[in-house]
């Protein structure tokens, strides 16, 4: 028999059907292509045109930015540097030479940060450029903040999603009273913190030996998950009066550590939800062989379970990353004059009296953004590993 008749002509396709059907199994047909196509361009202009708006914005004067709206640079408007040339010029400090020498003076801070607890150095405070020290500022808090907020929370979402924990209620209790008392101590008596916060460890050790054992009700692992993620839910406007008071107590107020362990706490319940699931998913049976060929819990989360959850590890460092860079309500009560950031630089900086000059804003708001982008497109590859990952169950 002639195979010929059974083969399928596409020649004898209507119009309709070459334009509507699939030209094959796993293809979109022309029109749907077409459809999808444009709504993802669509879509793309939609977000990219606040970036782009912002960009040109910046290279605009006060009689482009009052009479516009102008879209097209050499089109609509004359581009300009006036608003990139104010930040530098406005403050002497901006120039070449005096921000080479920050480079320097950095490096004796930091090794008076690191041995001030041994031997006492004085810090150098010369006149520094405030945008080259807010950007700065931002760069440390936020890579520091993130790499310690996702090395906790890792191992805690670790720890939940293999370790049953059964904690007693009436020792959580015991440890929020003797929280309490040190604030009180703290605060109110003006006990050192060190002093009052041993004193409450060492009254809790011996409280749960002695009287821990007579409480029943316990906790699971699901109500420690739920308690960690349920501090997000907190607006934080309801916490920064006593975070103040705290910080103050202890003198840490504008400071650098003050914020990169804020920012740590505050972003660290998203850490713990985001990796918990890409820890629970993982096959524990290699874990177990690793555990029988005498592999510690710490070298299995090291050299096993991080590597498998590299790109999980990847979108929870870069969301982290940007909350923590763009944070603002924090930085604006924490920090008064060394550790401003850049939210608080772009919000404050470009006030004047007929007020905000949104082309100079613009300027600063570029050289805020560029840094993500770049952590962006260099993370780009396992973010989307990481975002597909959890989507694909079973």
């Amino acid at each position: 028999m002639n195979d010929s008749g059974y083969r399928f002509d596409a020649s004898r396709k209507t119009l309709a059907q070459r334009v509507f059907e699939a030209p094959s199994v796993g293809k979109m047909s022309p029109a749907a292509k077409l459809i999808a196509y444009t709504l993802l361009l669509t879509w793309t202009l939609i977000v990219l045109f606040p970036i782009y708006w912002v960009v040109i914005t910046s290279f605009k004067d006060q009689a482009a930015v009052n009479q516009g709206p102008f879209y097209i640079p050499f089109v609509d408007f004359q581009p300009t540097l006036d608003a990139w040339r104010v930040q530098f010029t406005e403050d002497p400090n901006c120039n070449v030479a005096s921000i080479a020498r920050q480079f320097g003076l950095l490096a004796h801070n930091s090794v008076v940060f690191i041995l001030s607890p041994i031997v006492t150095i004085t810090p150098m405070e010369p006149q520094i450029c405030k945008i080259y020290l807010a950007f700065t500022n931002s760069i440390v808090i936020s890579v520091f903040a993130t790499f310690l907020c996702v090395l906790v929370g890792s191992m805690a979402a670790y720890a939940l999603a293999r370790i049953q924990y059964q904690p007693k209620f009436g020792n959580i209790m015991m440890f929020v009273l003797l929280i309490v008392g040190v604030i009180v101590a703290t605060s109110y008596y003006k006990i050192p913190w060190w002093v009052s916060s041993t004193i409450a460890l060492v009254m809790f050790f011996f409280l749960v030996r002695s009287i821990g054992r007579f409480f029943k009700m316990k906790l699971g692992n699901g109500d420690i998950l739920f308690w960690i993620i349920s501090q997000r839910i907190l607006p934080p406007i309801v916490v920064v009066i006593p975070i103040y008071v705290m910080f103050q107590a202890v003198r840490l107020l504008d400071t650098h550590i003050a914020l990169i362990l804020l920012y740590a706490v505050a972003n660290m319940p998203i850490v713990v939800w985001l990796m918990h699931d890409f820890f629970a998913n993982l096959p524990i049976e290699l874990e177990e062989s690793a555990q029988l060929d005498g592999a510690t819990r710490l070298g299995i989360f090291r050299e096993i379970v991080l590597p498998l959850t590299r790109p999980g590890l990847a979108a929870t460092t870069m969301l982290i990353l940007v909350l923590s860079w763009n944070e603002y309500l924090f930085a604006v009560f924490l920090a008064t004059v060394k550790v401003q950031t850049m939210p608080i630089m772009v919000a404050a900086k470009n006030t004047g009296e007929k007020g905000i000059f949104w082309w100079e804003m613009s300027a600063l708001i570029v050289v805020m953004i560029i840094p993500v982008i770049v952590m962006a497109i260099l993370l780009t590859r396992f973010i989307t590993k990481g975002v597909l990952s959890g989507a694909i169950k079973g």
